[in-house]
């Protein structure tokens, strides 16, 4: 009997534990986490975000230090998002931040490419610079009808 009692404690253990991996994993891959993932908002303005989403996160040498919070129209209909970044990150005011694709058909997500002057943008602040995703529609569009190769009459 007492053996009985001891495997169905250890399988009862085991399958608790699998459970809990599987949580974990789900919350990981799904981008959600228990805890903010920093302090520092910031803004940035676009023309076209492309496939961007809340939750894409933001990027700086390919290591990830925040993500998008949210993503609005500003008063002259450009896609204003606002980035949840570490909190101990220290950014130049000329920092530019551009929507970047993951591969070739991959994910979207915020580039940020650090400036060089000695003046920090702090919370609340709109980046300077920034580039919009790239439209392969438009992209493709251009190249079919010869425009932008020298050759449109």
């Amino acid at each position: 009997m007492q053996s009985n009692s001891n495997r169905d404690l250890a399988v009862g253990v085991f399958v608790l534990l699998g459970l809990g991996v599987i949580a974990y994993l789900s919350l990981q891959v799904g981008g959600l986490s228990l805890r903010e993932p920093g302090g520092l908002v910031l803004f940035a303005t676009f023309d076209d975000i492309g496939g961007l989403s809340p939750r894409s996160s933001v990027r700086i040498g390919g290591v990830k230090v925040g993500r998008v919070e949210s993503i609005d129209l500003d008063d002259d209909l450009r896609a204003r998002v606002r980035l949840n970044l570490a909190r101990d990150l220290e950014l130049s005011v000329d920092t530019a931040a551009a929507i970047r694709t993951s591969g070739l058909l991959g994910d979207q997500f915020v580039a940020l490419e650090p400036g060089a002057e000695d003046e920090l943008l702090v919370t609340g602040e709109d980046f300077a610079f920034t580039e919009s995703a790239i439209n392969l529609d438009k992209l493709i569009g251009s190249v079919v009808h010869g425009e932008g190769l020298g050759g449109g009459d």
